[in-house]
């Protein structure tokens, strides 16, 4: 692989050098894109390739159909993980990309032997731990405020009925996703758990991530950041930093 970014269907690939010695994998919140986390692609060193997911119904994947099920989109992020897993995996997941890296975690050790260096989870609670909702079934105009309450999304963009019209498919998609998981078993998983929150979240609290640690007998590590929900854009040098850190311990 030459030296720059790479997309495939399912990943966008910052990629450094031909022979990662390791990757990390991010998964983004609900009506979040991998290009949320671009300023991620070139963070981390030479020796780590990320990879963004790209999930369908938004950007280049737009054509595709959304995926309303958090099941059938873990099975999918790990199908389309397991050729980049020769190398050590670390899974990053915000908000509901915390769900799906749990669920992408358990699919790897249990169906395929690979067992992640580390799980990093931000913004969610565990999975034993959630509670469902139905905002999914009310209108665009529910989805729209918790977007603005959630904070991340130019409210500009929310303001303007054609973009509206764009993203608001997937968005009601991925919060189908977040209203119909959980809770569930707090199943194991085979890797340290890094938990991570905003001090000011309005939609969980650093007392609520800990339940995270009865899903980490290998360890559990919960770092509170000043911030929000999106406390990882304004604390993006500490985060970096801080994740960078764990990553080199893996190889």
């Amino acid at each position: 692989m030459t030296s720059g970014m790479d997309n495939n269907t399912w990943f966008r690939r910052y990629c450094a050098t031909a022979t990662p010695r390791r990757r990390l994998v991010v998964l983004p919140h609900a009506g979040g894109s991998a290009s949320f986390f671009h300023p991620w692609g070139r963070s981390f060193g030479d020796d780590t390739e990320v990879l963004v997911a790209r999930y369908p119904g938004r950007h280049e994947r737009f054509a595709d159909p959304c995926i309303d099920s958090m099941d059938v989109l873990a099975d999918q992020v790990t199908a389309a993980l397991l050729p980049f897993a020769d190398v050590p995996v670390t899974l990053f997941g915000h908000s509901m990309g915390a769900s799906l890296a749990y669920e992408v975690a358990l699919r790897l050790e249990e169906r395929h032997a690979v067992r992640p260096a580390a799980l990093h989870v931000s913004s969610r609670k565990a999975p034993h731990r959630l509670t469902p909702r139905n905002l999914h079934q009310q209108g665009d105009a529910a989805l729209i405020a918790e977007l603005r309450r959630l904070g991340g999304t130019d409210t500009a963009l929310l303001d303007d009925p054609d973009i509206q019209e764009l993203v608001l498919p997937a968005v009601r998609a991925d919060f189908t996703i977040v209203g119909t998981y959980g809770p569930r078993s707090a199943t194991p998983v085979g890797c340290p758990v890094h938990a991570w929150i905003g001090d000011e979240d309005p939609s969980t609290s650093a007392q609520e991530m800990e339940a995270w640690g009865d899903v980490a007998p290998l360890g559990f590590r919960l770092r509170v950041l000043p911030g929000g929900h999106f406390y990882l854009v304004e604390q993006h040098d500490a985060l970096v930093r801080e994740v960078s850190e764990q990553l080199v311990t893996v190889g």
